[in-house]
């Protein structure tokens, strides 16, 4: 096969809108023709194709079906899988379960923290959410472009209560930290000079605002979510009622779940500050769940086998609002969803 001239037959695509968006949708059309058990269509076959058409430093549009616009940067799995949504105009841009779980967490609240914010997927959703509490998401994110995006698409949907913040959380605010890797799949680690981002704990950055409650935290991170929420024990150690929910990533290439999850030291620590602490049941992509409940797994009985991999998890003080709809107790499945593999654990327990 000629390389070049494949490349160059996507170029032509790509360079005409009107072809792309036609090539696109019948894309679509034979991932929904062509679903097979043990293959995932999307990762292997029509994403590298997609991909093609893009270049790192393009930035694409989407609006959501409550009328929120994001433009982001296409260099992600993020990206692309919002692109390729369905419907077109979905109800989020990313983790649909873990968006519409923080949604609901944020109802009532004021004082909104995510770390790891990106362009703004969820981040744009809670500060919608809190501006009907006159309330504030803190956003912080050291990846500069991506922070410009997200400081961008609060302007673009007539957003004032985000706070865009460049500083790694943390343990202690006296770190310098660099990010390893490429985009979403950068994380943090200690650098050996100044040439990186400052370090705060969520307490020094709260105290120094003049903030004196905390009522969610989200945290996607890439490993440091540990340290992030040692750096917010203050507030964990409040009652229920006063103490913040939390929503965070595990991953197995930075936490040791050999012994179970429910011995991790994520969440020990967690429980010892009176949490209870479920894995959240999701797609890692732009999946349509309208009518679905959030499905959510105790700790103790979530399916972990699989290749190294990664999900959220929501810890609570009240875990008997999960008790009822939307919410749903599911045990001995993995928190994975995915089209392609065993439907009795990757798939809802209703069926997709």
């Amino acid at each position: 096969m000629d390389t070049k001239k494949l490349m160059a037959s996507l170029g032509k695509i790509a360079a005409r809108p009107a072809w792309r968006e036609a090539f696109i949708e019948q894309l679509l059309h034979f991932e929904r023709a062509i679903a097979t058990a043990g293959i995932d269509v999307r990762e292997d076959v029509i994403g590298p194709l997609v991909d093609a058409l893009y270049d790192d430093d393009q930035i694409v549009r989407k609006e959501l079906a409550d009328g929120t616009r994001l433009d982001f940067l296409y260099r992600s799995k993020i990206a692309r899988d919002f692109l390729l949504s369905a419907p077109a105009r979905p109800d989020h841009a990313w983790e649909p379960q873990t968006s519409r779980l923080l949604v609901e967490l944020a109802a009532k609240a004021r004082q909104i923290l995510v770390g790891g914010a990106y362009f703004g997927d969820q981040a744009i959703l809670l500060a919608r959410q809190a501006a009907r509490n006159k309330g504030w998401v803190h956003a912080f994110e050291p990846n500069s472009e991506q922070r410009r995006m997200l400081v961008h698409n609060a302007a673009l949907n007539g957003l004032d209560n985000i706070v865009a913040r460049p500083e790694g959380l943390w343990d202690d605010s006296a770190t310098t930290l660099k990010l390893v890797g490429y985009d979403s799949f950068a994380h943090p680690e200690v650098s050996d000079d100044d040439s990186g981002f400052r370090t705060t704990t969520m307490k020094d950055y709260l105290d120094g605002a003049g903030i004196d409650r905390l009522d969610l935290i989200m945290l996607d991170i890439e490993g440091a979510e540990l340290r992030a929420l040692r750096g917010a024990a203050a507030y964990l150690a409040l009652p229920a009622g006063q103490a913040p929910d939390i929503v965070f990533e595990v991953h197995r290439d930075y936490v040791d779940w050999s012994d179970g999850l429910e011995n991790t030291a994520i969440v020990r620590f967690l429980q010892e500050h009176g949490y209870a602490v479920f894995a959240v049941r999701d797609f890692n992509s732009n999946v349509d769940m309208e009518g679905k409940p959030i499905e959510l797994i105790p700790a103790a009985s979530v399916y972990l086998e699989g290749p190294p991999h990664g999900f959220n998890m929501v810890a609570v003080k009240d875990a008997s609002r999960f008790a009822h709809l939307p919410f749903k107790i599911c045990h001995h499945v993995s928190p994975k969803l995915l089209r392609h593999k065993d439907p009795a654990l990757h798939h809802p327990t209703d069926g997709l």
